[in-house]
């Protein structure tokens, strides 16, 4: 059974749920890919705001195809996670409390999760045409020149995730091998 929750997320939510567990995400997420993770820090740097509110966001690692017509978005599959590792420690010192992609994260960033109380949840790579029907409208907030990377605001409803990294450090990466290693013994 899936747990129902609502982006952005609130601090109780996100330290409540555990690597493993089954999630339908609804609300308002933003999507970004590292050259827009890039331009975050940036303007972090400069002491500007950033152009999405960042507490309690959810941010899915995703550069959508473009829309068929009659469409609000393409397929919508998740990047790979580890390519915004530089940036999200920051991001998430700063209020970011969730991400949505798939592979490994590195020790800062579960480091940063930990202190914070954020999670990261993984979505089915090969899986974009499926996931695009949880997004209900699509809207590119900032960075248009970035194409598929821009900044998006998207709606979405009961998109399905798995926790696989809780704000305890729990990572089923780690969970699921040792796991199957202790059956075959």
């Amino acid at each position: 059974m899936s747990r129902k929750i609502t982006a952005p997320l609130d601090p109780e939510l996100a330290r409540s749920l555990r690597a493993g567990e089954r999630v339908l995400l609804s609300g308002t997420i933003y999507t970004s890919r590292d050259a827009g993770h890039l331009r975050f820090i940036e303007a972090m740097d400069r002491g500007e705001e950033l152009p999405f509110p960042v507490k309690g966001a959810v941010i899915y690692y995703v550069g959508p195809t473009p829309a068929a017509p009659g469409q609000i978005i393409g397929s919508a599959g998740p990047t790979t996670a580890y390519r915004m590792d530089p940036y999200s420690p920051r991001l998430i010192r700063a209020g970011q409390l969730g991400m949505i992609g798939k592979g490994r994260r590195s020790p800062e960033v579960i480091e940063a999760m930990r202190e914070v109380g954020a999670v990261y949840f993984g979505a089915i790579g090969g899986a974009g045409a499926l996931l695009a029907r949880s997004i209900k409208s699509s809207e590119i907030i900032a960075y248009e020149d970035l194409g598929a990377e821009a900044l998006r605001k998207l709606e979405v409803e009961d998109m399905p995730l798995l926790v696989v990294i809780d704000s305890l450090g729990n990572n089923l990466y780690e969970m699921g091998p040792e796991s199957y290693l202790k059956e075959e013994k």
